[in-house]
């Protein structure tokens, strides 16, 4: 149903596919049924992809391998991060005063998103501690 209101709409705005070579060219009406075979065969290509992706990670986190780059982030940097947040300091701020101290990084500068991530891995470590740790449970009898 909505690829065919996104078809109407781009007929409507007088908008086309047009193929320049191979079997299929000329100019096709967004309506007829090359563009939805087309758009179709483009949604499925998106799931089968995404869900391919989706699998290769958890494989890799089964075999104990990490997604993305080598962490540059510890526990000193970590403390600093979080007493600059105290002073309400922005990420973009705090990743200028922090600084790495292993790898192929050492001396650079962590980006914004990656202090965000470890300041939000430690508050949801922080709260999960929290949970099962709170006195409430043991008075609750569990």
């Amino acid at each position: 149903m909505e690829l065919a209101m996104t078809a109407e709409e781009l007929k409507a705005s007088d908008v086309g596919l047009e193929f320049l070579t191979g079997e299929l060219k000329g100019a096709h009406d967004p309506s007829g049924i090359v563009f939805t075979v087309l758009a179709a065969m483009s949604g499925m290509e998106r799931e089968y992809i995404r869900d391919r992706t989706l699998e290769g990670r958890e494989s890799a986190r089964k075999r104990g391998k990490t997604i993305g780059g080598a962490g540059v982030t510890d526990e000193s940097m970590l403390s600093i991060a979080l007493h600059l947040r105290d002073q309400e300091m922005s990420l973009r701020d705090i990743a200028k005063r922090l600084v790495i101290t292993t790898g192929t990084k050492k001396g650079q500068h962590p980006s914004p998103a990656t202090v965000m991530r470890m300041l939000r891995e430690h508050d949801h470590q922080a709260a999960t501690a929290a949970r099962t740790c709170s006195p409430r449970y043991f008075a609750d009898g569990v």
